[in-house]
C-alpha cells in the first residue's frame, strides 16, 4: 500500500506517462550503452562478438534485479549496469568504458524531453485546429467585451477565442524552437574535459567518434559541458512549457467568468450522469476548467525549481539537482499532456448560450454606443462637451434601470432628447446603436487567425 502519484494514473496520456516511466528510462540507457559500444567497436575498444551480445540482452529490463543491486550500493545506474552486464557472459564486461554516469543520463534524459516533446507538439495542434473550427464558426457572431471584468464595448466571440489561439501558436513556434535546439551532453567523462576517452583513442579522434554517436543517438551535443549540460536549457524548456500552460489557465479562467449565471454565456460540456456536487444536486460546476487552472498553476511554479538548479549547481557540478529533477522533468511533461488533452475536449464540447449573449448586448452594448453617437453629434456641429455631459447622465439613468433588472432604455431616452434628435435624427441614433456594426475588425481578424492556423497545420 505505498503512495502513487497522480500522474501515474489519473493524469496525462498513457504514451507520455510511458514515456517517463522507469520502464522506458532504463531502456534508453541501455540504448546509450549499447550505442556506446557500437561506436566503440569502430575504434577497435570492442569486439563484433561483444556488441552482437550487448544488443541481445538491450530489451531486456529486469527492474526487480535492478531495485536489489541499488539497495546494496545506493547507485541506481550503477544498479542497471551490473544487471545489463549479469546478462550479458560476452558483452558485460565492455559496457561503460570511458563514461561516466552523466554521459548516460543526460544524453537520456535529452532523448526522452525529445520524445515527449512530439506528443506535447501533436497534441497541440490538434488544440489549434479545434480552436479554428470554434472560431470560424462564431466570428461574426457579437458578444459584450469586458475590461475590468465591466461591461466594456462588443467583439465578437471568435474574435475572443482567436485571441488565446493567437497566444497558443506563437507559444507552439516557441517549443519547436525549443525542440530543435535541445542539446545533450554528449560524451565527455567526469568534468567535461573527455579525458578518459582521449587516452581511448587519442585526441584528435575524438570529435568525429562524438560527432558519430550524435548522429546515431538523433541528438546534437553541447561543445562545452561539466559532468553535466547545462541546467539552463531545463529552464528555458520547463519555462516555455510554463507558458504553454499559462495561456490555456487563462482560457479556462475566462470560460469559467463566463460560465458564471449572472455572465451565462459560456459553458463547459457536462455529461448526463454527471454529478455537480454531493449537497446540491443543481450544480454544473466547471470543474474541467477548474482542474487546467489547478495544474497550470502547479507547472508555473516549476521554474522557480529549474532557475535554482541551473544557478546553484556549484562548479563542474553538484548533486543538489538530481533528486528534484527526477519529478521536475517528468511532471512538467505531464502536467502540459493532461493540460491539453482536457483543454481539447473543453473546446470541442463548449457551448454557446446565444440567448445569455444576446441578453447581456442588449443589456450593456448600449453604453458603447455613446462613443459613435458622440462623435456623430461633434460632426454634425454639437459642442462635445456639452453632448459629452448630457450623454453622461443619459448613460447614469440608462445604468440605474439595467441593475434594477430593466431592459436598457438608453437609445429612447437619447432619441427622445430634442438637442439629439435635431441634429441625428431617430433613425441614425438606432443606426448608431446597431452593436453588429461596432465590432471594428474582430470578424475578419478572427479568421485571419483560423488560416494561420491551418496553415501551421498544413507545414507539418
Amino acid at each position: 500500500m505505498n503512495y502513487q502519484s497522480p500522474f501515474s494514473w489519473r493524469y496525462a496520456s498513457q504514451p507520455m506517462r510511458r514515456i517517463w516511466s522507469e520502464h522506458h528510462k532504463r531502456e534508453v540507457w541501455r540504448k546509450i550503452w549499447l550505442t556506446l559500444a557500437e561506436v566503440q567497436m569502430e575504434y577497435g575498444l570492442v569486439g563484433g562478438d561483444q556488441v552482437e551480445d550487448i544488443r541481445a540482452h538491450a530489451d531486456q529490463i529486469n527492474l526487480p534485479r535492478a531495485l536489489e543491486i541499488e539497495a546494496e550500493i545506493h547507485h541506481d545506474l550503477m544498479a542497471e549496469l551490473k544487471t545489463f552486464a549479469e546478462q550479458c557472459a560476452v558483452g558485460g564486461g565492455v559496457l561503460h568504458i570511458g563514461a561516466t554516469s552523466m554521459d548516460i543520463e543526460d544524453n537520456a534524459d535529452i532523448l526522452r524531453m525529445k520524445e515527449a516533446l512530439v506528443l506535447i507538439l501533436k497534441r497541440l495542434d490538434e488544440v489549434l485546429l479545434a480552436f479554428a473550427d470554434r472560431i470560424q464558426e462564431t466570428a461574426a457572431v457579437p458578444s459584450m467585451a469586458f475590461t475590468h471584468l465591466q461591461p466594456a464595448e462588443p467583439t465578437t466571440l471568435g474574435y475572443r477565442l482567436a485571441s488565446h489561439a493567437q497566444d497558443l501558436l506563437n507559444c507552439r513556434d516557441a517549443l519547436r524552437s525549443e525542440g530543435v535546439e535541445i542539446r545533450g551532453k554528449g560524451f565527455k567523462g567526469a568534468v567535461g574535459t573527455a579525458a578518459a576517452y582521449v587516452d581511448l583513442i587519442g585526441l584528435d579522434n575524438f570529435q568525429p567518434f562524438e560527432e558519430l554517436l550524435s548522429r546515431r543517438l538523433g541528438i546534437k551535443f553541447f561543445p562545452v559541458t561539466t559532468q553535466t549540460y547545462p541546467r539552463s536549457q531545463d529552464y528555458r524548456l520547463v519555462s516555455a512549457l510554463a507558458g504553454l500552460g499559462a495561456i490555456l489557465s487563462k482560457f479556462a479562467f475566462d470560460l469559467r467568468l463566463l460560465q458564471s449565471p449572472p455572465i451565462g454565456e459560456w459553458a463547459e460540456p457536462f455529461g448526463k450522469k454527471q454529478v455537480g456536487s454531493s449537497a446540491m444536486p443543481f450544480k454544473r460546476n466547471p470543474i474541467n476548467a477548474e482542474k487546467v487552472d489547478s495544474l497550470a498553476r502547479l507547472l508555473g511554479g516549476l521554474p522557480n525549481i529549474a532557475w535554482q538548479n541551473a544557478s546553484q549547481s556549484l562548479l563542474e557540478r553538484t548533486l543538489d539537482d538530481s533528486a528534484n529533477r527526477r519529478s521536475l522533468l517528468p511532471e512538467a511533461f505531464l502536467i502540459t499532456d493532461e493540460l491539453l488533452g482536457v483543454t481539447l475536449r473543453l473546446i470541442r464540447g463548449m457551448q454557446f448560450n446565444l440567448s445569455a449573449i444576446k441578453r447581456n448586448l442588449e443589456n450593456y452594448a448600449p453604453f458603447a454606443a455613446t462613443e459613435r453617437i458622440l462623435m456623430a453629434l461633434a460632426r454634425a456641429g454639437a459642442d462635445r462637451q456639452v453632448m459629452h455631459e448630457k450623454l453622461r447622465g443619459y448613460s447614469i439613468t440608462a445604468w440605474d434601470a439595467v441593475q434594477t433588472g430593466k431592459p436598457n432604455p438608453l437609445m429612447a431616452l437619447l432619441q427622445a432628447d430634442t438637442d439629439v434628435s435635431a441634429l441625428l435624427g431617430s433613425d441614425q441614433v438606432a443606426a448608431l446603436f446597431d452593436v453588429a456594426g461596432y465590432t471594428g475588425i474582430a470578424e475578419q481578424r478572427a479568421k485571419e487567425i483560423v488560416d494561420l492556423i491551418q496553415d501551421a497545420a498544413r507545414s507539418d
